[in-house]
């Protein structure tokens, strides 16, 4: 199982980086540029805000509940005896991550209502 996942982890984790990189760099330049011929206003302002701060706003509890929600799985696959061949503790692992982020989704939710 390792000599299949590394290789996918290194790959998705270049390719990842090299697009934020990308992205970064490809924002700048534009923004640059258009300062330099002075098409700076309000409405153009508005394209580059990434995110307002109503979207940031429960950032750090999703963080929180999936970093919960891990550390308590691996706490449950410490307890637990598999072999060492086994792909259970993968399932629980992302189960625990899939239901933290989920926890995270019904409490903004409720929150926006």
């Amino acid at each position: 199982m390792e000599h299949v996942l590394m290789p996918i982890a290194i790959i998705g984790s270049f390719g990842t980086s090299l697009y934020f990189f990308t992205k970064v760099l490809t924002d700048y330049i534009l923004k640059k540029k258009m300062i330099e011929k002075g098409f700076v206003n309000e409405e153009s302002q508005s394209i580059f805000k990434s995110h307002s701060a109503e979207d940031n706003k429960y950032s750090s509890l999703k963080w929180g509940l999936i970093a919960l929600s891990g550390g308590v799985a691996l706490i449950l696959m410490d307890s637990l005896e598999v072999r060492p061949d086994s792909t259970l503790p993968y399932g629980i692992f992302a189960v625990a991550l899939s239901l933290g982020f989920l926890l995270y989704f019904f409490l903004v939710k409720r929150a926006a209502k």
